[in-house]
């Protein structure tokens, strides 16, 4: 972007596309910029579609001219990188951690908690009557 169209200084924010300025007001927070409003015409966005087609046109000629099939999905790396086999010892190396887990897990029943035993209600029951007997 050497010189601007117009004899027209813009702000930092503004790009020139075709024939419009594109400005964006910007707003930091902790170091990343967020856009906030884009003034795009539709003119504009019409002519990235018509890029973006021509780009798709190119694409299948190179494909016709070099014989093969390109695409998107071509230069993604399929999968999660991992073969059927890693898959499957993992898959076995889990179901042994939790077979362990149950095995190990199997303990006598805890014992309840909060309840009282006969012999320390017979105590309770003496402390209160001797209480209620002092007022």
């Amino acid at each position: 972007m050497g010189s601007t169209p117009a004899g027209r200084n813009p702000s930092e924010n503004a790009v020139f596309i075709g024939e419009k300025w594109i400005t964006t007001s910007v707003a930091k927070k902790e170091g990343e910029l967020y856009p906030q409003d884009m003034d795009i015409s539709l003119k504009s966005l019409e002519e990235a579609l018509l890029i973006r087609r021509q780009i798709g046109t190119l694409e299948k000629r190179l494909a016709s001219l070099l014989g093969t099939a390109l695409s998107r999905s071509a230069f993604k790396a399929g999968g999660n990188g991992m073969s059927a086999a890693t898959r499957a010892k993992l898959s076995a190396a889990a179901k042994a951690r939790w077979v362990k887990r149950k095995r190990s897990g199997v303990s006598k029943a805890a014992r309840k908690k909060g309840e009282l035993t006969p012999a320390g209600r017979k105590r309770l029951s003496q402390v209160m009557k001797a209480r209620w007997a002092a007022v």
